[in-house]
């Protein structure tokens, strides 16, 4: 490493978690060797908390790591949006069980106490108290007369200040209900088929007692005929009736939520003083003034700029930018990756992103449907250095963004892979016996041990990079034709672009892939996990819910129904267990390439009735007998289905003028105290 003298001038870095062998740089920072680091924090109900690395920090320049510093404040400031977003009671419910954890004399030893420390870590790992993937709401094991007799004991300033005048007693009387009657707010956010999808929702982006119905009329009256640069109609704001007519409460400084959200402004403020280039400061500030102003023209503007910023190091997520959580697929979560490029492991993503006209070319959906010339597509490996809101503690391993369709097919995409993030699970999952378990014999573990790890980051990239970016809409057809089903039938089109193309020697060709059978690795895992293995995450009994798990089943679900004429892909029984058994990798391919097809279709054209079908029909319900088998199977692992995160501690230094004299980072504070650190610090909201 190069060495700097503005980096000598840092603080040294903190590693106390790792307290085995370390590597010391040019510069006098020491880094933990990859076997040493201590990646599992904590353990609890279905989850795992990791730690990650946040390698390449020590070489940032002293400016770098300062707007790294102020962007990283600005993430932790936001993170109360997310819990009231979830969930109205969200916040209030954190507070109190924060209080009664906290309080001085309780018996830490009871099952009461025991159960509901582990109710409170599920609360922060899910920003909430419905579970993140299944968006369940968690049952308690603590009992409620225990419950009311901790908090009859907390001081008046311990209890969340729910609404003015409220007594004590009708504080709990509305509370506690949500917590332990499990008919109330049972689901963050319903999809079933015929149900008012608003209604029956816990989640906050709309108030009380307005219906699906009402909603979808209010956004459809908004849009333009032929306006082909539409804003993301409702995608900051809460839908209200106010003197029964309805309206926006608008996410701004000045607006709903601008009490935090000044707070962000504060920490991005200092951010744009310190920006690398021109390009890096346009986007910023320009994201600044939609802070303010909630104009949704304005963040379509700084969707363009922040494209346009390529050759910036520094990089981040920081707003409202993915509608998962909306039960319509309208509005925003709060989220935040603050991130820098890893140089060197983004050349493979550049090999991608420099080809793309390529993929797209080439790709088997109709040429009605592709784009005739793909613009902006550019592709970098990141770092993640700070993570909040949606993102965190449960986080991606990739981003594409933005997500306006005219803003792609005019000004192209910036598509991110989280490599730190992928390196924790990887690292966290090793000797676990999970494939040996559930892959049908030794060949095949030994095709994944080689090849899987290499090709989950490359088909992460493809559905990244390129996946989300292609295609093109039929002329007229609006980007919300698919209403409620869009979201699962967009990332199954990126991801079986992705399918389809780590198969492509192509890749070998661009030194992507080492020889022309890697990829079999990436069917088998992604098809193992679609049809079988992601369904420990269930509860016996449930639904899927979860986005992203609905698309990986649809398409395993629709593989494995279509080929029972050739047997290329099938499910066989031994010795009582279910095993995938793929027999021919090449009509596999052509598989995906089929339904790729067709689900470009659907989307190019908002054929909604086709998106139902394929939805309704592949992707949520689970086969209970072979669910059992698999549960069974994966208890005898000792593993947690769940991985989230804790973040690393970054301090800013500075000397008595105020001027930033270095950054540290460190590796050593619990999953516990970091969640009792940031409801001190950075709660901004009225609970």
């Amino acid at each position: 490493m190069k060495k700097s003298l503005f980096i000598i001038a840092m603080a040294v870095l903190v590693l106390s978690s790792c307290e085995k062998k370390t590597e010391e740089t040019d510069n006098g920072l020491f880094t933990p060797a990859i076997e040493d680091f201590d990646y599992v924090v904590d353990r609890f109900a279905d989850i795992e908390i990791l730690r990650y690395r946040v390698p390449g920090i020590e070489n940032l320049s002293l400016q770098q790591q300062e707007m790294l510093y102020y962007l990283s404040e600005a993430a932790l400031c936001g993170r109360d949006i997310i819990y009231d977003q979830n969930c109205r009671y969200n916040l209030a419910i954190r507070t109190l069980l924060e209080s009664v954890y906290t309080m001085e004399d309780i018996d830490t030893t009871s099952a009461d106490y025991k159960a509901m420390e582990v109710y409170l870590k599920r609360v922060w790992a899910s920003n909430g108290i419905h579970h993140h993937y299944s968006g369940m709401k968690f049952e308690p094991g603590f009992s409620q007369a225990w419950f009311e007799t901790q908090i009859n004991q907390l001081p008046f300033e311990k209890l969340p200040i729910y609404s003015e005048g409220i007594s004590r007693d009708e504080l709990f009387a509305e509370i506690l209900p949500v917590i332990f009657d499990s008919t109330v707010m049972a689901v963050r956010k319903n999809q079933t088929e015929g149900a008012d999808l608003l209604l029956t929702s816990a989640c906050n982006y709309y108030g009380e007692g307005i219906s699906q119905a009402e909603a979808e009329a209010f956004y459809s009256a908004m849009r333009t005929e032929g306006d082909e640069t539409p804003v993301s109609y409702g995608l900051n704001s809460r839908l209200v009736r106010r003197d029964g007519i309805l309206v926006e409460d608008v996410y701004k400084t000045d607006g709903l939520y601008g009490s935090a959200m000044s707070k962000i402004v504060y920490w991005l403020e200092k951010a744009e003083k310190v920006c690398e280039n021109d390009a890096q400061r346009n986007a910023l500030q320009k994201m600044i003034s939609f802070y303010r102003t909630g104009d949704l023209k304005e963040f379509d503007e700084y969707a363009i700029l922040w494209l346009k910023d390529t050759e910036s190091l520094i990089d981040y997520v920081c707003g409202y930018t993915e509608t998962y959580g909306d039960p319509l697929g309208y509005k925003a979560n709060w989220e935040a990756v603050i991130n820098f490029k890893d140089v060197e492991a983004t050349k493979r993503t550049e090999k991608i992103s420099g080809n793309a006209q390529w993929f797209e070319d080439h790709s088997p959906v109709d040429s009605m449907y592709k784009k005739e010339k793909c613009k902006g597509v550019t592709a970098k490996v990141i770092t993640a250095a700070m993570m909040g809101g949606d993102n965190y503690p449960m986080s991606a391993l990739g981003i594409n963004l933005p997500n306006a369709d005219w803003i792609r097919a005019t000004y192209g995409s910036k598509s991110v892979s989280i490599d730190n993030i992928a390196e924790a699970y990887a690292q966290s999952v090793k000797s676990s016996g999970f494939n040996h378990e559930f892959v049908v014999d030794a060949k095949t573990e030994e095709l994944l041990s080689k090849y899987k790890e290499i090709t989950d980051n490359l088909h992460t990239d493809l559905h990244e990079c390129l996946g989300h970016g292609s295609g093109k809409l039929a002329p007229g057809v609006s980007p919300d034709a698919l209403g409620k089903y869009h979201a699962v039938i967009e990332e199954a089109r990126a991801d079986l672009f992705g399918l389809y193309y780590v198969a492509d020697p192509k890749l070998v060709e661009l030194g992507l892939l080492p020889d022309t059978n890697a990829y079999m690795a990436q069917y088998y895992s992604y098809l193992m996990n679609g049809l079988m293995t992601q369904t420990t995450r269930i509860k016996l009994g449930d639904n899927i819910e979860q986005t992203h798990m609905r698309n990986r089943q649809l398409i395993g679900k629709w593989v494995l129904e279509h080929s029972a004429a050739d047997n290329a892909v099938e499910l066989i029984v031994r010795d009582g267990k279910h095993y995938l058994v793929v027999n021919d990798y090449t009509v596999l391919r052509q598989r995906f390439g089929e339904l790729l097809r067709e689900i470009q279709r659907i989307k190019s054209t908002g054929d909604y009735n086709a998106a139902r079908d394929l939805v309704e029909n592949y992707s949520i319900r689970i086969d209970q007998d072979i669910h059992r088998e698999i549960l069974a199977r994966y208890a005898t692992l000792d593993m947690a289905p769940y991985k989230g995160f804790i973040n690393p501690v970054l301090t800013g230094h500075f000397d008595n003028d105020g001027k930033f004299t270095g950054l540290s980072i460190s590796y050593d504070e619990n999953f516990v105290n970091q969640h009792l650190r940031y409801s001190r610090d950075y709660s901004f909201l009225k609970k």
